[in-house]
Order: structure tokens, then C-alpha cells, then sequence
């Protein structure tokens, strides 16, 4: 969720924040967002939003203990295929 904020800025600020913003190619308004959202590490745009989904979903990947050693062999596969249909 995003919030609109307005701001009353100096002359002086807002030409040093546009100075600024020319510098690294975005608008005054993504740098000030930016510049708040690493200062207090919010979610501010849809890309980030997007990025912490993928991590949340990143988190559920991982290794899984099968409490059983594998292995990727044609022989080891064969036997273990003989061995769960013979059961």
C-alpha cells in the first residue's frame, strides 16, 4: 500500500535534491522516495513489492533432507525404481 505525501521544500533544497536527481537519471520524487525507503527499509514501489514476493517465495526453496543418500547414476535411479515396486 502507498501513501501520497506532500512536501514544501526551500528553493535551496529543492534545487540541490533536482541537482541531485539529475545526476543518477530519476524525477526528484524517486529520489526522495528512494532516499526514504533505504533510510527506513519501506517497500515504496510496485518493483520492490514485487522483489519482497519473490524473496518470501525464495525462502521456501532450499535443500530438503531426504534422510536417505541420492544420487543421479542411471544404475542407483534403476535400483531404486526396483526397489519401491517391489514393495
Amino acid at each position: 500500500m502507498s501513501k501520497v505525501l506532500t512536501v514544501k521544500l526551500s528553493d535551496e533544497v529543492y534545487t540541490a535534491l533536482q541537482q541531485q536527481a539529475s545526476a543518477v537519471g530519476v524525477s526528484v520524487a524517486e529520489l526522495v522516495a528512494t532516499s526514504l525507503n533505504s533510510q527506513y527499509s519501506l517497500s515504496v514501489s510496485p518493483k520492490s513489492d514485487a522483489e519482497e514476493a519473490r524473496q518470501r517465495l525464495l525462502g521456501f526453496a532450499g535443500v530438503i533432507s531426504m534422510d536417505y543418500a541420492t544420487d543421479t547414476d542411471n544404475e542407483s535411479i534403476d535400483a531404486d525404481l526396483t526397489k519401491a515396486y517391489d514393495d
